[in-house]
């Protein structure tokens, strides 16, 4: 029993996945179809903006596929296609921005928000050397020493 309802589980999750890509989107050789599955990862589906567009069934996301599809059979590489879409689209079709000027908060931000944390932290817990205290007068200097005769 157990057994079927794993199998039935892993079935859904993996049916879910792959109901994205329609048959007719595929390409007919194998590595090609491959190289266009890796590259539809990186890609984001402008309408859901936290999906890829192999996991997403909006019907912008399957015109991009197509249109990978499409580049990819035309003989082009990784690099040229991405660049198309990219210019097509804008950076923001990336899911992993490219680092450049534009984007170099964006990837920076974090490296800077932990510096500024680790500065506020050791500024914070940063301990003042002693300060070296005036000399007892007299009248002190004799009560300290009838209190140091008292706990003997």
């Amino acid at each position: 029993m157990f057994r079927s309802l794993a199998a039935t589980v892993m079935a859904v999750c993996v049916a879910t996945v792959v109901l994205a890509v329609e048959p007719g989107e595929q390409l007919a050789d194998p590595r090609q179809e491959a190289r266009a599955r890796a590259l539809s990862t990186e890609l984001r589906c402008l309408v859901c903006q936290n999906q890829s567009i192999d996991d997403s069934n909006a019907p912008l996301a399957k015109d991009l596929r197509v249109l990978l599809r499409e580049q990819i059979a035309a003989g082009k590489s990784d690099a040229d296609v991405m660049n198309f879409i990219v210019a097509r689209y804008g950076e923001f079709v990336l899911l992993r921005p490219r680092f450049s000027w534009d984007t170099a908060l964006l990837w920076l931000a974090p490296l800077l928000v932990l510096g500024a944390a680790a500065a506020a932290i050791f500024a914070r817990t940063r301990v003042a050397p002693p300060t070296e205290s005036p000399p007892l007068s007299a009248a002190e200097q004799k009560r300290l020493e009838a209190v140091l005769k008292r706990s003997e």
